[in-house]
Parts: structure tokens; C-alpha cells; sequence
């Protein structure tokens, strides 16, 4: 599966992860205490919506066109209201255009004493991204294979923060990848949250990736998926997923509050639905 991002950029997928990110952000700054944002596979940080790549797909229209102008109730509008304040202002004259990706949805929530690693391995995309946050002291942009900044860029220098995981999955093998830089970074930063994506389209794949997640004996793994259609006799990207390991205490609330919603925005068939769930808490074996 190739899931080079400016081509998906807005889609259902990317409603979920981003959401997520920005609950975890915003929690990281109930403490005055400094954090680090490491964000390993980061893209250009904007897709122009109308480009070549988007616009062969429109994917976006069936994710965040759908949510900003979905009707939700108080509850979920709450604790969506920050992520869709960050796109609109990528959208100021009110026309949907730009499609912040996540180094910029971070961005957006840095306070003056946060800050961010954005690394991407494909140098034209990592020259775009570094020109996006140019003069911006906040943010360190470098060209690198994200799967690196698992050793070499932790734990950060504010003991603090977020590391997030979100690979093309371009190549075979990003399930195992994903298991094995976990269980090294954990080693490294085992107080730091991690956030790593994946795509639901092989279940039986998934269903392997969760056994090896659990076998690496971490804890506090928690498990989100949401699904917006039953599975394809073809594969194609069905669903969604994320594990975060070392989770806010209330993200598991807010997400059982935000999914269902979700579902019903960006669910295509009935087959939609979501899943949460711990793969290992604090004390299960």
C-alpha cells in the first residue's frame, strides 16, 4: 500500500489522527513544563486541497469537508472545536484550500516554551516542509528516515511530550518496523506518549501487528479504529487506527465521545463503526 500523504491529504483518515494529536497536545499543556513534539514521517506540513495530487482523489471532501459542516451536539463540538480552528485558520477567506498536515496542526498549539522535531525522508518534501516553517525558532526540520529519530532523537531534552509515528506505509513491512521502533524508543523515552498510525485494509495483518504489540510487554497500550465501511473484497483503505501508548488519562473518555459521532459523519455503509480499546493497561499481563 502507498499512502504518500498529498494525495489523501483531509481524508477520513486524516480527521481521526489529527484529532487525536490535538487532544494529546492539548492535555501536554495542562503543565507549565516544557514538551517536544517529535513528529517522525511529517510531509510537506500543507496540501493545497486543489493540487494535482488531491485533486485526482478529492478524498478530502469525504473527511473534513464532512465534519466542518457536520451538526454535533455540545459535548463533541467541545472537544473538536480546536483541530477544526486550526484548519480554518490554514482557510481564512473561508474557502477550503489548504489541508493542514500534523507538524502544523502541532504548531498551532505550541506555546512559547514547546517545541517541535519534524523529520521526512523524502528530500523534496522535506525542503518544502523546511520552507514552510522558515525563521520559525520553534521548529527543527531535518531530512532524515523517521525510523532513525526512534534511537537518535530521544528521549528529548524536556523529558516530556509526544512522539509521533505515522509512516506511508510505501513499502512491505512498516507493521513489523512499527513494532520494533516502538519497543526501542519505549526503551529510550518510556514516560513519553507515543502516537502511531495505521491503515485498517489487511484485518488479518492488523490482527498480527495488535499480538506483536502486546507481546512487547509495554504498557498502557491503547487502541482506537474506525472503519467507515464493511471489509472490501479488493483491498483498499476501509479504516483507520491508532495506538497510543502512555495515553492522557482522559483520552480514552473523549474519544468514546468523539467516535460515534464519527461515524455517523464519515461512515459510507453500514459496515462504519469504531473500536477502543487497551491492548496491554497498566496492569494487565
Amino acid at each position: 500500500m502507498n499512502y504518500r500523504h498529498a494525495y489523501h491529504a483531509g481524508n477520513f483518515a486524516d480527521v481521526v489522527k489529527h484529532l487525536i494529536v490535538t487532544r494529546i497536545v492539548l492535555y501536554l499543556q495542562r503543565k507549565d513544563q516544557a514538551f517536544r513534539v517529535i513528529d517522525t514521517h511529517a510531509g510537506i506540513g500543507r496540501y493545497d486541497l486543489q493540487g494535482i495530487e488531491a485533486g485526482k482523489t478529492n478524498e478530502w471532501q469525504g473527511g473534513i469537508g464532512r465534519l466542518l459542516e457536520a451538526k454535533v451536539d455540545a459535548k463533541v463540538a467541545e472537544l473538536i472545536q480546536p483541530y477544526l480552528d486550526i484548519v480554518r485558520a490554514e482557510n481564512a477567506d473561508g474557502a477550503m484550500r489548504h489541508y493542514p498536515g500534523s507538524p502544523l496542526i502541532v504548531r498551532h498549539l505550541l506555546r512559547r516554551q514547546d517545541r517541535l522535531s519534524a523529520l521526512e525522508l523524502h528530500p523534496e518534501d522535506a525542503e518544502m516542509l523546511a520552507e514552510t516553517f522558515a525563521g520559525d525558532i520553534q521548529v527543527r526540520v531535518t531530512e532524515l528516515d523517521g525510523w532513525l529519530a526512534l534511537g537518535a532523537h530521544l528521549p528529548p531534552k524536556e523529558k516530556r511530550g509526544l512522539v509521533l509515528v505515522d509512516p506511508p506505509f510505501e513499502v512491505a513491512g512498516e507493521f513489523d518496523r512499527l513494532v520494533d521502533g516502538l519497543a526501542r524508543a519505549h526503551k529510550r523515552f518510556s514516560g513519553g506518549t507515543f502516537a502511531l498510525w495505521y491503515p485498517v485494509k489487511d484485518r488479518q495483518e492488523v490482527r498480527r501487528f495488535v499480538t506483536a504489540l502486546r507481546e512487547t510487554g509495554i504498557p498502557k497500550i491503547l487502541r482506537t479504529e474506525l472503519v467507515i465501511r464493511a471489509p472490501s473484497p479488493e483491498p483498499r483503505l476501509d479504516g483507520t487506527g491508532m495506538i497510543v501508548v502512555n495515553p492522557p488519562y482522559t483520552l480514552e473518555d473523549e474519544l468514546r465521545t468523539i467516535l460515534p459521532a464519527l461515524v455517523k459523519i464519515l461512515g459510507e455503509t453500514q459496515g462504519a463503526d469504531f473500536a477502543l480499546d487497551w491492548i496491554r493497561g497498566e496492569d494487565r499481563a
